[in-house]
């Protein structure tokens, strides 16, 4: 399958999350990733995942993250590792790099430095917080960088606290933009040649996640959304929005007026008396309630059946077991076994794109630490 960036040369500084998450996107559009990493251990996602599950001494994270590329160890506080790096970077169509910031600048293979030799390179970077000068050297962790967005008083219900996304949003979402901008800066240099420096942050990405209601805050006398006492999914959103308890499981029901609800739980008058404008929002507790009434006289897969049928949009909530029994889920083909340098195997998920009508393969794991070197010392000339 010919894919869109066969030839493009990435050269990956980054660890752990964002900045590879950037480059597996690429890999998948049909770049080589070449990943540089410290001699001693390696990158930090190796061993730093609290997973107990492990393949090859390397945690599933690392596995998912770097399936498909390359690696070789360079120690960047050497000359000779630093002149490796620079030659490298010389040769790249793209740089990527998740260092503190000032970091990769001191060492001398930051964009300035990159750029003085290579003046049409594209290089990524993916700080903590950006120009927020208030956090410049504070650690870029997802949990932190949610902790200073305000996204985590979006989930969970009223009296539950701030409440944490249960996946390394910030990670993922700094890691799909900079790919994004990346794409981007390669397209506009197919054209004009032109280098660029493309940058976002961890709090960037979190604060573009949030505009829909950052935009309502801002323009609404700055009123923050209030969530519900239960089944909050959505601020700003009327109800019925929101996550109900059945008989056997729960069920989410989204945008539907009430009195169409109200027929199809076979109730006509159930918010009869809630005809003034805005009671939609103003009175969503009270709603919710008479609504959870009502469903839990049946189990949500038989709920859904029903409703669905009059145009109610809703949908049993399932977890992952449910999920991946599915048709569905296998008509999806995004899940593939891919090999390791040894024998292991590993089932993962494939890139969420596809292209005309096919999804990019993913046989080959993530490497084992400098298993590439040698190939890539006699290639690019290195010391």
């Amino acid at each position: 399958m010919e894919l869109p960036l066969d030839g493009v040369l990435v050269v990956d500084f980054s660890q752990f999350l964002a900045g590879p998450y950037a480059s597996l996107r690429l890999l998948d559009m049909g770049a080589r990733v070449i990943k540089v990493e410290n001699p001693d251990g390696g990158d930090l996602c190796r061993s730093h995942y609290l997973s107990e599950t492990e393949v090859d001494g390397d945690s599933t994270l690392f596995h998912a993250i770097n399936r498909g590329k390359q690696s070789i160890a360079l120690d960047l506080k050497t000359p000779e590792g630093l002149e490796n790096a620079r030659r490298l970077a010389a040769r790249a169509d793209i740089v990527i790099q998740n260092f503190r910031p000032g970091v990769m600048d001191r060492l001398g293979v930051g964009y300035a430095d990159v750029s003085a030799t290579k003046p049409d390179i594209i290089y990524g970077s993916i700080t903590g917080y950006g120009a927020a000068d208030a956090w410049a050297d504070a650690p870029g962790q997802d949990l932190l960088a949610q902790a200073r967005s305000g996204i985590m008083w979006l989930s969970g219900n009223s009296d539950d606290g701030p409440v944490p996304l249960g996946l390394p949003i910030a990670d993922i979402a700094a890691g799909a933009a900079l790919a994004q901008g990346l794409l981007g800066a390669l397209f506009r240099h197919a054209r004009t040649g032109r280098g660029a420096h493309v940058e976002t942050s961890l709090l960037e990405a979190l604060i573009d996640l949030q505009f829909e209601f950052l935009t309502t805050y801002r323009n609404n006398g700055l009123i923050p959304p209030e969530r519900l006492q239960r089944g909050s999914a959505h601020g700003y959103l009327a109800a019925p929005y929101g996550v109900y308890p059945t008989s056997e499981g729960f069920l989410a029901i989204a945008m539907t007026p009430l009195p169409a609800l109200a027929e199809a739980l076979g109730k006509a008058d159930l918010f009869a008396d809630l005809r003034e404008p805005h009671a939609a929002f103003q009175s969503r507790d009270e709603i919710y309630c008479r609504i959870e009434r009502h469903l839990r006289t049946r189990p949500a897969r038989d709920w859904e059946t029903d409703m669905s049928a009059k145009q109610v949009w809703c949908a049993e909530v399932v977890g992952w077991d449910e999920l991946t029994a599915m048709g569905a889920f296998e008509r999806l083909g995004i899940h593939s076994v891919i090999g390791h340098a040894s024998s292991s195997k590993l089932e993962t998920m494939r890139s969420p794109i596809r292209l005309d009508g096919q999804r990019p393969s993913a046989t080959v794991g993530a490497p084992l630490l400098n298993a590439h070197a040698t190939e890539i010392r006699k290639e690019f000339d290195l010391h």
